[in-house]
This record gives structure tokens, C-alpha cells and sequence, in this order.
């Protein structure tokens, strides 16, 4: 049983705590490895693009948080293990994890038409990253006895996409990390671990490279989204520190929603 908080800050606060975030170079890895710092916490920012991961990290050194830059592949589970290896050597052990990376389906196509080696590319960054990273964290959190991972899942792993754009390997990716972050989250239940998952909508990133650049995609997405609009990627911050702090310590295989109304459709 936790102590009753006396301020916000020991609601919200990550003071001494070291997060751990995967594809935090860019986009919403980015704004949740800053959301992270601003709440106290150290930050590996790790990511395929090492330039990238240690120039992330020096934007959080500069405000005023602890932070490493590690490179990783989450496809290869021995690259995985060595960032992690790296991340408690430096800091000691890891208690939140943000399973970010994720590419999106490089061609939208119809199943028929796919491309069956983007099939596979898509699957092993998305749903095989989060086991790889999830299966090297894990052991470090149950020997702490605490510890939180938060899977960024998507509002199409909640439904089909189709309606929009045709992205079969991202909706089964993400619909197979949202049901994955409900088992880990029974699985764990006991161990002082919780397990969650946000699953934004449309928020302005490069994921979709460079659709949000043109005027036809932003019109339909926009049209398609309730509120009217597209997050900017900022916006991810709340939601991210509300799942990685104390406020959510009686949750567990959760998806946090964010997506502008899309769902309650």
C-alpha cells in the first residue's frame, strides 16, 4: 500500500526514476523522453538513429535532467540486451519503460496487394520491438520490485483502419500490442508492475513520413477526427506522465485513449 500524497508532485513527480524510451529520438518518443525529464526523471533515450538519440539527449540535459543516448535495434534481441546492459550500468536500474519505436506500413495497400517483406518489417518493429525490449526490462523491475511499461499502441489497434487508409500490418501490430499489454498487465499484476498502453490518434510526427505535408491526407484526417484537428506531438506529454508516475499505480492492462473523439464514433 502506497503513502497518501500531500502534493502534486508526489502524485505526478518521477523524481529519481530512470525511463527508459525506445525510438526517442523523434516524433512522440521524443516529446514523452521531455515529459519524462520536466517530471524529475533520468532518461535513456534509445534508438536506432544514434546521432538522433544524442542530440534528443542533450536537449534534456538542457533542462536540467540526467540522460544517456544508446543505440538500438528492437528487432535484434541481443542489440536490445546491450542497450539495456548500458542503460543500468549508467543509472542503476530502469523503472519505467515506453515501448515506442514503430514504423508505419510503408505502401497503404490492400491485403491482396501487400508487400509481404513490409508485412514482416512493420510486425518485427511494432509487436516483436515490445517483446524484445518488455522481455529485457522485466527481470530488472521484478528484482526492484517495481516498475511501469507503457506500450504505445494506437487507435487502430482498437479498430480497423480502413475507413481512412488501408494499413493492414499496422492495425494487426498495434491490436496484437494492445491484447499483449492486457496479458502483461495479469501477469505482473502481483509484482508491483503495471502495465499499460496509449493508443493515439492522429498527432503531427513524421510517421507517415510525408503525409501530413499534404493538403488531401490532412483534409481527411482531419474531417475523419471529431475535435477537428490533429494533435501536435506535444500532446502526448500528459497522458505519458499520468501512466509513468503513481497516479496510475491501480491500473493495470489499460489503453488510454487519446485520439480527438475518433473512437466514441
Amino acid at each position: 500500500m502506497s503513502s497518501e500524497p500531500n502534493t502534486l508532485t508526489d502524485i505526478f513527480g518521477l523524481t529519481g526514476k530512470v525511463g527508459f524510451v525506445t525510438g526517442g529520438a523523434s516524433g512522440l518518443g521524443l516529446e514523452i523522453s521531455k515529459a519524462l525529464a520536466l517530471a524529475g526523471a533520468h532518461v535513456v533515450v534509445a534508438d536506432i538513429n544514434l546521432s538522433g538519440a544524442q542530440n534528443a539527449s542533450e536537449s534534456i540535459l538542457s533542462l536540467g535532467a540526467q540522460s544517456i543516448a544508446v543505440q538500438i535495434d528492437v528487432t535484434s534481441e541481443q542489440s536490445v540486451q546491450n542497450a539495456v546492459s548500458t542503460a543500468v550500468a549508467h543509472f542503476g536500474s530502469i523503472d519505467i519503460l515506453f515501448n515506442n519505436a514503430g514504423i508505419a506500413d510503408p505502401v497503404p495497400s490492400l491485403l491482396h496487394e501487400y508487400d509481404t517483406s513490409n508485412w514482416h518489417k512493420v510486425i518485427s518493429v511494432i509487436l516483436t520491438g515490445t517483446y524484445h525490449t518488455s522481455k529485457a526490462i522485466l527481470p530488472h523491475m521484478l528484482k526492484q520490485g517495481y516498475g511501469k511499461i507503457i506500450n504505445i499502441a494506437s487507435m487502430w489497434g482498437l479498430s480497423g483502419s480502413s475507413s481512412v487508409f488501408p494499413i493492414p500490418a499496422y492495425t494487426a501490430a498495434k491490436g496484437a500490442v494492445v491484447n499483449l499489454t492486457r496479458e502483461l498487465g495479469l501477469q505482473y499484476a502481483k509484482e508491483n508492475i503495471q502495465v499499460n498502453a496509449i493508443c493515439p490518434g492522429f498527432y503531427r510526427t513524421n510517421l507517415a513520413g510525408g503525409a501530413y505535408g499534404k493538403k488531401e491526407f490532412v483534409d481527411a484526417i482531419t474531417a475523419f477526427t471529431p475535435m477537428g484537428r490533429i494533435a501536435e506531438a506535444h500532446e502526448i506529454r500528459g497522458p505519458a506522465i499520468y501512466l509513468a508516475s503513481s497516479a496510475s499505480d491501480f491500473m493495470t492492462g489499460q489503453m488510454v485513449v487519446v485520439d480527438g473523439g475518433c473512437q466514441a464514433k
